[in-house]
């Protein structure tokens, strides 16, 4: 919402591709920028749709002027392909701002529970879902044929009373893992395992643990002719050194 706030510009068509519809509605109505959203259209989350074979993004080519997606893409199989469905949607110089879950998430309950089976079992199966780097945030934008990309982090460390309450509360939030393919059930002693793992590694002096959630925001716009270019390479009219006011050395003169 403090993009759309710092934007001084209308977005009549706008489209809210979020997991849980709503949330974007209840926030935007409280900003300077409600004013200039249209009605907004709720898709629901692309993820199901964002896979080899599966039915594309029900929006028209070029049709939307903003397209919003908050914390749902993590969930996409695949998305590249789901980012590029939604630059598609977009109108030229149409805005996407999306947030998803990055790599660091949960990355202290992906170590314990690995560690916990193989001890246990002698082998592990994936019991958090991949999320993309955050690092790659800008890049898989610009792979997707978006101009002007931006990617920033947000870590934000909840305490839980154990290992039990994290994954209650990852249950009620609808973010537990549902990787395709059979999926061995956890045992008791696997679970009790990672607990002790969990309280001996990373609990806090009052016990409660902390659990990672990291969360990458996402935006991008679709091409449009009036947008910042950089310049052709070899195009500059002043060395770097003189814009600086500094004396450029060579190699050898720098050893």
């Amino acid at each position: 919402m403090d993009s759309l706030d710092a934007l001084v510009r209308e977005w009549p068509e706008a489209v809210d591709l979020s997991a849980r519809p709503g949330v974007f509605e209840r926030v935007l109505a409280g900003s300077s920028a409600a004013a200039r959203v249209g009605q907004v259209q709720v898709v629901g989350s692309l993820a199901e749709r964002a896979g080899p074979g599966e039915a594309p993004l029900a929006l028209e080519a070029q049709s939307r002027d903003l397209i919003v997606s908050l914390m749902s893409l993590h969930w996409a199989n695949d998305l590249p392909g789901a980012l590029a469905q939604i630059r598609r949607a977009l109108k030229p110089d149409g805005l996407f701002i999306g947030s998803l879950l990055g790599a660091g998430a949960l990355k202290e309950l992906r170590g314990v529970l690995t560690e916990a089976e193989l001890e246990v079992r002698g082998g592990a199966q994936a019991r958090v879902s991949p999320f993309a780097d955050g690092f790659d945030g800008a890049a898989l934008l610009q792979r997707a044929g978006f101009a002007l990309p931006v990617a920033d982090v947000d870590r934000l460390t909840v305490r839980y009373p154990d290992l039990l309450a994290l994954v209650r509360d990852l249950r009620a939030m609808g973010e537990t893992n549902v990787l395709a393919g059979p999926v061995r059930p956890l045992s008791r002693a696997v679970v009790a395992r990672a607990a002790e793992l969990y309280a001996d590694r990373f609990a806090d002096p009052d016990g409660r643990i902390p659990a990672t959630f990291e969360i990458i925001h996402l935006a991008g716009w679709a091409p449009h002719e009036s947008q910042q270019k950089p310049l052709p390479r070899g195009s500059a009219k002043m060395r770097l050194a003189d814009a600086l006011g500094v004396t450029e050395r060579t190699g050898d003169e720098a050893d």
